[in-house]
């Protein structure tokens, strides 16, 4: 196991897809706001007259909570975030959704108690992924250089956000990994880096 993995104990999460399983159909929000497929959805939104940008993030803020309520957890990915938080690292979420939606999500999966509300970020604490704003707001809010940090997550916008800081990155939930020039390590899933953690954890025990 790469020995970043062995030592880090600040951990930053994404949501949609990596704690959760990936429901988000894309396609759909693009048809309904009028997205051009190859645009990033915030981005486009963001470019639109103040009028528009507001009716078209209201929209998107209902659609995505009605998502938000309906969660479900991603394979071991609750068993991964409290082992984490019972030995007494520190935990972050990043995501590309709003921070209230974060914690109705949270709430679904029953990992609200293991995040306090300022290491929640969303799109409206930091500029979203793959910029590097919320991993750098992470690390000066926790008072340690960004190097420390790991990022897990599903998507090359994590990855990137994770490379930009100087922080470590984790890819998780697909069977490959596409992005190997992006990531440090990959994981098929939570229970996969679970079991690995817990594997070092024991043999650094077992020494003499």
């Amino acid at each position: 196991m790469p020995a970043f993995l062995q030592d880090c104990r600040h951990w930053v999460f994404d949501m949609d897809g990596t704690l959760t399983r990936a429901v988000h159909d894309f396609q759909f929000i693009r048809q309904q706001l009028e997205i051009p497929p190859e645009a990033d959805i915030l981005g486009y939104l963001d470019s639109l007259p103040a009028d528009q940008a507001c009716a078209a993030h209201a929209w998107l803020m209902e659609h995505e909570r009605a998502l938000a309520e309906r969660s479900i957890a991603a394979p071991g990915a609750v068993e991964l975030v409290q082992h984490l938080h019972q030995r007494g690292d520190r935990l972050a979420i990043l995501t590309r959704n709003a921070q209230e939606l974060a914690r109705v999500t949270l709430q679904a999966i029953g990992l609200d108690h293991c995040f306090s509300h300022a290491d929640i970020l969303g799109r409206e604490q930091a500029a979203p992924k793959p910029a590097p704003d919320g991993m750098l707001r992470i690390a000066r809010n926790w008072q340690v250089d960004s190097s420390s940090l790991c990022m897990i997550g599903d998507f090359h916008f994590d990855l990137s956000s994770a490379r930009r800081a100087g922080a470590r990155a984790v890819l998780v939930n697909l069977p490959s990994n596409p992005w190997p020039d992006l990531s440090d390590y990959h994981a098929q899933n939570c229970s996969e880096l679970l079991a690995l953690l817990k594997r070092s954890r024991s043999n650094i025990t077992k020494r003499p």
